[in-house]
């Protein structure tokens, strides 16, 4: 792999900083200064930086339950709680994909680069599905425009599985699944509708299911789960029925 993304699965620094480090002639390949961060590395090679060997780390993958308040980043230079704070991990984790503040429920956490990146990527159009309380009681055609795609500034939205699960006139609980990545792509779509969003919660990611994991709380994705959300990071939808 190219020697920035080596540094990186080293947990030692994000791609950036790992590019800086290189370009300020402070990692050394087989004895040898690099002055090429696309430089193609493996395990056989000899890597150091600032004089201290680097090896990767083994991957992890955790599953959290995300509470309201907490940011999805690892670092945050407002000082506001971080996802990675309430994982009990040594590793350079990161969040697949991000969570608004407000937003609750299932956030995937790795130090798996290349699984990471897939689950990101359009075109395996991994599942999201999130539980949003919203105001006032959407209409037939409402919820048949969020199924046919909403038209939204940055482009029209892909279709959208919405179930309407409760009402009290008031304030509606849907059931809502999408594909898309876009930002706060779940609260533009319902905005968009007619119908604010006034909680959101993901309760599932890909194959991954919240289940009674409380608010905060996180656990290990277990060796059957990490093997179907591979599965769905690796094959396109119209193939994985075959």
């Amino acid at each position: 792999m190219r020697l920035a993304k080596y540094i990186t699965h080293c947990g030692v620094a994000s791609r950036r900083r790992a590019e800086q480090l290189v370009a300020a002639g402070r990692v050394r390949v087989d004895g040898d200064v690099a002055k090429d961060p696309a430089w193609d590395v493996d395990e056989s090679r000899h890597v150091e930086v600032d004089g201290r060997p680097i090896s990767p780390e083994p991957t992890e993958h955790y599953l959290l339950n995300k509470p309201r308040g907490v940011v999805s980043t690892a670092r945050d230079p407002q000082g506001r709680p971080t996802v990675t704070d309430l994982v009990p991990s040594k590793t350079r984790l990161y969040p697949v994909g991000r969570l608004d503040a407000e937003t609750t429920g299932l956030l995937v956490l790795t130090n798996d680069g290349e699984l990471a990146n897939r689950l990101m990527h359009p075109r395996y159009e991994v599942d999201k599905r999130y539980r949003v309380r919203v105001r006032g009681s959407p209409s037939k055609g409402a919820l048949a425009s969020l199924r046919a795609g909403v038209k939204l500034e940055d482009g029209r939205t892909a279709p959208a599985r919405v179930e309407a699960i409760d009402s009290s006139g008031r304030e509606t609980l849907l059931e809502i699944t999408i594909h898309e990545g876009r930002k706060r792509i779940v609260r533009r779509m319902l905005e968009a509708a007619g119908h604010p969003v006034i909680a959101l919660e993901r309760t599932a990611f890909g194959p991954l299911e919240l289940g009674r994991l409380r608010a905060g709380n996180s656990r290990r994705v277990r060796p059957h789960e990490l093997e179907q959300l591979r599965r769905a990071a690796t094959i396109p939808p119209r193939e994985r029925s075959h």
